[in-house]
């Protein structure tokens, strides 16, 4: 080819209404592409978030969804001088600006309190350690009451007036009282000694006693021994007493 002809042709005119077209589609899809962005994603637009805490779930859902917000319950919790299904937070701050699709979770209030198991700390714990635990836990504790027992060792647990055991679900409004032992005995809690009681000794049944004799005076040793059932030769004769002659 030659140069006459390679030039000859950037003269055709269709050659550059081709280009023009191209330079017109390839601004348009630039346009079309930031602006179709820009609606997609909101940008620049931003809407200040309103305040739904301590309103009611519906209220606060109507509210939000009205700007554009999408609402999502996340958690509940509890507070006794808010009725059910009561907002206690949102999270998202009120007057913060966020575009209109974003997600606001709520954190609703429960109907009931909750409530907690109670651990295994009766008769196997100090009451330093159980009142660690029971707060760490979320528990209210009330004053210790002290009984007869063993120092700072727990004993029992009270709620409202009635014992409770391990594993007994309580709830996070009541008062624990720890019944702990004070270092004193009670004084029902007496000792009885008794008396050792020794077998009786059989002398018909033992062998073992030693036998004696009774020696009555001096004894000869060239004389037989005296019996005792006989009188003596030394004694005299047994003199009677005389009776009283009759007038």
């Amino acid at each position: 080819m030659k140069s006459s002809e390679f030039f000859g042709k950037f003269k055709s005119s269709y050659l550059w209404l081709n280009i023009f077209a191209m330079g017109i589609v390839i601004v348009l899809a630039i346009v079309g592409i930031r602006y179709g962005l820009n609606i997609y994603t909101h940008h620049g637009e931003s809407i200040a978030v309103p305040n739904v805490k301590h309103k009611s779930f519906q209220e606060a859902e109507r509210i939000l969804t009205n700007f554009g917000f999408r609402v999502v319950v996340s958690d509940t919790g509890y507070v006794k001088s808010l009725p059910p299904n009561y907002v206690l937070e949102q999270s998202i701050q009120p007057g913060e600006k966020i575009k209109s699709d974003r997600t606001i979770y709520l954190t609703i209030n429960a109907s009931k309190s909750p409530t907690i198991s109670l651990p295994d700390i009766i008769d196997n714990s100090s009451l330093r350690e159980a009142m660690a635990k029971l707060s760490a836990m979320g528990f209210k504790l009330g004053l210790p009451q002290y009984i007869p027992g063993e120092k700072e060792w727990v004993y029992g647990i009270l709620v409202n007036g009635k014992h409770v055991s391990m594993g007994d679900k309580i709830s996070i409004e009541d008062t624990l009282i720890i019944q702990a032992g004070n270092g004193m005995r009670d004084e029902s809690d007496s000792v009885s000694y008794v008396d050792p009681v020794y077998p009786e000794n059989n002398s018909s049944s033992n062998g073992d006693v030693d036998g004696f004799e009774e020696v009555t005076g001096p004894v000869d040793e060239h004389s037989s021994p005296v019996s005792p059932s006989q009188p003596s030769k030394t004694d005299g004769p047994q003199k009677t007493a005389p009776s009283n002659p009759q007038k």
